[in-house]
């Protein structure tokens, strides 16, 4: 977890810092939706390796972002969902998506 003295004092670079990854917000993404297996988002998310997401997932884990499930079955199941503080990122996600439509829509038909 970021230490307090870690973090900027500015909010929106705080929110960068814990969210700004590409493979962070294309993580959350996919936990909007539904709790996910690892190798479930390591083929959703094409490009990305197996050490980057780890690494994300740990992160975004420690920070408090998500939650990681071990179920004792055989095989070993293991999920991530987004925790109480993930789900308060909904809106910011719904909002970047929003955006991303207009301004392809806006760019497309400047194309045309």
């Amino acid at each position: 977890m970021i230490s307090k003295e870690e973090l900027p004092d500015c909010p929106v670079a705080t929110t960068v810092q814990l969210i700004g990854s590409k493979w962070k917000l294309l993580i959350l993404r996919n936990l909007m939706v539904r709790p996910w297996r690892f190798n479930e988002l390591k083929k959703s998310l094409e490009g990305i390796s197996q050490k980057v997401l780890t690494d994300s997932l740990r992160a975004m884990e420690d920070d408090g972002i998500i939650t990681r499930t071990i179920y004792a079955e055989v095989p070993l199941r293991v999920e991530y969902a987004l925790s109480d503080m993930g789900e308060s990122m909904r809106p910011i996600l719904d909002s970047m998506e929003v955006w991303g439509t207009n301004y392809k829509a806006q760019i497309f038909s400047l194309e045309l």
